[in-house]
């Protein structure tokens, strides 16, 4: 009697044993999908035929990453219009900052893309030399980014777009690894919102700790 006691009691405490494990299993996977970040160096979002690939805040490439509050932060990203109809990129806003500026092309043509960040950063947009006479923009007339675009003959590559987005009066100060809500609204494809990362550096940075962390303090 005393024997099979013991049998049942070490039966339930290996069942109980059995369930938490289980349940703690279950638990670090949904806490490790929830804070898992893209592999991606940006983030992607799509509004009817325009998709959004590669979006973010441009990365300071100084040690200190973070966006402080009242600082401006350009944005990189590629818009891609895979439908046949062209739209345009009508306003950007952010809960998480003042206002944003638009410079350069609004049209995201169909069958082509619009290159967004500054004119250093990303893919070149040199123009055709048999390009079309240009449409006046508040840009430079010169600029890449004042050239209106076209699908171009049969057969050939449509222009590529270009234009910079800055996101004015940062309200609360942003950090790597943290996202930024930004809408995106269009003519046609209207509203969008996507949570917006601080982009990987373009450059290999060499940052020595303060002296206030090598003597222990925060």
């Amino acid at each position: 009697m005393r024997l099979q006691k013991r049998r049942v009691v070490g039966a339930s405490v290996v069942a109980v044993g059995a369930a938490l494990a289980l349940a703690g299993c279950g638990a670090g996977q949904i806490t490790q999908t929830n804070t898992m970040l893209p592999a991606v160096n940006g983030a992607m979002a799509q509004a009817g035929k325009l998709v959004l690939r590669d979006a973010g805040l441009v990365n300071r490439n100084d040690c200190q990453q973070a966006y402080a509050s009242g600082s401006s932060a350009p944005l990189t990203l590629v818009i891609a219009n895979d439908g046949t109809a062209d739209d345009e990129l009508v306003s950007v806003s952010s809960a998480n900052a003042g206002s944003a500026t638009i410079e350069g092309q609004k049209a995201v043509v169909a069958g082509s893309k619009l290159l967004v960040g500054p004119a250093t950063e990303g893919e070149s947009v040199q123009q055709p030399s048999s390009a079309s006479p240009t449409s006046p923009t508040s840009g430079s007339p010169t600029s890449p980014a004042s050239a209106s675009p076209s699908a171009g003959p049969t057969g050939q590559a449509a222009r590529v777009g270009h234009a910079e987005i800055v996101l004015q009066g940062i309200k609360q100060v942003v950090w790597p690894g943290q996202t930024v809500p930004v809408t995106f609204t269009f003519r046609d494809a209207g509203p969008v919102t996507v949570q917006l990362p601080i982009h990987a550096p373009t450059v290999e940075l060499s940052c020595q700790p303060s002296a206030s962390h090598e003597a222990g303090g925060h």
